[in-house]
């Protein structure tokens, strides 16, 4: 079963390329236009994850995440916030939020993908960093 992921921004050619990449990897991919809707679709379909533009119209990014976190049957959903380079969120503002990852415009579609892998399989990486031989690590650093 693939993972589902929804992608909300208000730019249509980032919204077609990052769902070109994703269904490319296997991905089944959701799109909003807006915080609204990207907040609606996420309760509607309760995606894995979902990667979020911040600055969009009728509901920004943070706008959406506080609302997801805030309601019980989506406060598990993790984000990844795409920024305009400079843009900062608090750490009191995040911990409002489940936002796992903060990535800078321009980024590469390598960092995201790396990004969206992380979050969605983490124990695969955790098994696969812990699977070698523990007496060289266990020094104590």
């Amino acid at each position: 079963m693939s993972h589902k992921i929804l992608i909300v921004d208000d730019d249509p050619h980032m919204v077609h390329l990052l769902s070109y990449k994703l269904r490319q990897m296997g991905f089944e991919v959701i799109t909003a236009n807006n915080g609204r809707e990207g907040y609606d679709l996420a309760c509607q379909y309760k995606p894995a994850l979902a990667v979020t533009d911040f600055q969009m119209p009728i509901m920004n990014g943070f706008e959406m995440a506080v609302k997801l976190n805030a309601s019980a049957e989506t406060s598990e959903i993790p984000l990844i916030m795409l920024t305009a380079r400079g843009h900062k969120i608090s750490p009191s503002d995040l911990l409002q939020t489940n936002i796992k990852s903060l990535i800078s415009k321009p980024f590469s579609a390598r960092q995201l993908i790396t990004n969206i892998s992380e979050l969605l399989i983490p124990h695969e990486h955790a098994s696969t960093e812990s699977s070698g031989n523990h007496d060289e690590d266990d020094d104590g650093t």
